[in-house]
């Protein structure tokens, strides 16, 4: 499985914190996450009137004592999940340099977070998007599928602009059973129908993690003396003085998080900044932390 995205560093400290559901999920076969059906193993739910062809095992002979009536016990069963994760390849994630670079930092990140699922037995797909799909894996639990999401990541060069609204409402409509659903994306995008498209995944029943993939320079506004400015998704430039810009910038800036993060916030979308100064293994380990204490 030699793949430069599979750090051994980063998949050792994930791979034994794990990523678990947080709410209910639908899944093909006996896992480790709450599933939507009953069944008679696991976890406790409810008490149901006995019919016949009822296995006798399944019985409460201690109700039965108390009111003279054959109830059954019934349990919450659990299931894998499928994790599908959306990663952004649009112009905009070509920001940086090496490591920082946002498109190659998502790149790892999402690698990170395959083998971490697979791993634990469950399923992942993988897309690709900029103003459409530009790649699709599906759905698979087997460790070779790794290799395979590797692949297609490594292949991947950023082109067009980003259109994710309507790409995410899209993928609402064709991905009927509920799952774990992770947006990589550093959100160029206008976020109204980002959200409305966020939105449509939580209605189908999916949880929704948004993991928002951010350069220091777009948070800080660094930049001094005279600098031409190239939009990544377009063809304007513009050659000016960024000490002259850095308080509207930052302004507007942070006015788009809190747009963004409320919109998240109100309709029970993970919120999730990846800051690209912060080492991929550092970050998602911190994240998945926080995942059990609250699951």
């Amino acid at each position: 499985m030699a793949s430069s995205l599979l750090q051994p560093d980063i998949l050792a400290r994930a791979e034994a914190l794990g990523v678990k559901a947080r709410q209910v999920v639908e899944g093909l076969r006996v896992g480790d996450h709450k599933s939507p059906y009953r069944g008679f193993s696991v976890e406790f739910v409810q008490h149901r009137e006995y019919v016949p062809g009822d296995d006798i095992k399944h019985i409460d002979w201690k109700s039965y004592a108390r009111s003279d009536r054959y109830t059954i016990k019934q349990y919450e069963q659990e299931t894998n999940f499928i994790a599908h994760l959306v990663v952004d390849t649009s112009n905009s994630m070509r920001y940086g340099d090496g490591a920082q670079n946002k498109l190659e930092y998502a790149k790892l990140l999402t690698a990170s977070l395959a083998y971490t699922i697979v791993h634990q037995r469950d399923s992942v797909s993988l897309r690709l998007f900029d103003s459409a799909w530009r790649g699709e894996l599906p759905a698979s639990s087997q460790m070779s599928h790794v290799r395979a999401v590797c692949r297609k990541l490594e292949e991947a060069k950023p082109a067009e602009k980003t259109g994710t609204g309507p790409l995410l409402e899209g993928l609402a409509e064709r991905v009927t059973r509920r799952g774990l659903v992770f947006l990589i994306s550093d959100c160029f995008d206008d976020v109204a129908p980002l959200i409305k498209g966020l939105q449509h995944l939580r209605f189908r029943g999916h949880e929704v993690i948004l993991m928002h993939v951010v350069h220091k320079d777009e948070i800080e506004f660094p930049l001094d003396g005279n600098v031409r400015f190239v939009d990544l998704e377009g063809v304007e430039e513009l050659m000016t003085r960024p000490h002259l810009l850095r308080p509207a910038y930052l302004r507007a800036f942070n006015d788009y998080l809190k747009e963004l993060e409320k919109g998240c916030d109100g309709s029970r979308i993970e919120y999730v900044r990846m800051r690209t100064d912060r080492p991929v293994g550092v970050a998602l380990g911190e994240y998945l932390v926080r995942r059990l204490q609250y699951a």
